[in-house]
């Protein structure tokens, strides 16, 4: 769930990345809402730490040097090369979980989540 209290400038950054990436893709958000809110929140917080938006669906032994080695920082290697994208951020048309949503109402998700 989003956390209303974690609502960052990197929060907003990552927002408006998600949202140009998903049209320039042609691809689309989760039908849940609070799917694509947690996984947003979780690359904002990536960023805020480690200083670069790593896939937060995975574990890292050592997020340090996953950031440094590039290969799952959103948009991850396997997003870019094959439109796959683990974390259900950036879903093609016809997959069973995809909405019909390239913007997120922000307002809506904290609504959603409180």
């Amino acid at each position: 769930m989003l956390n209303s209290n974690y609502i960052s400038s990197s929060f907003d950054a990552m927002l408006k990345f998600s949202e140009a990436y998903a049209k320039r893709t042609g691809t689309f958000f989760c039908i849940d809402p609070s799917v694509t809110a947690v996984v947003i929140e979780g690359l904002a917080k990536h960023k805020d730490v480690h200083g670069a938006p790593l896939c937060p669906c995975r574990h890292y032994d050592d997020k340090k040097l996953e950031v440094s080695n590039a290969y799952w920082n959103c948009p991850c290697v396997p997003m870019r090369e094959r439109r796959e994208c683990h974390c259900m951020l950036f879903l093609p048309q016809g997959n069973d979980f995809a909405g019909n949503s390239q913007i997120l109402d922000i307002k809506l998700l904290i609504k959603l989540n409180q």
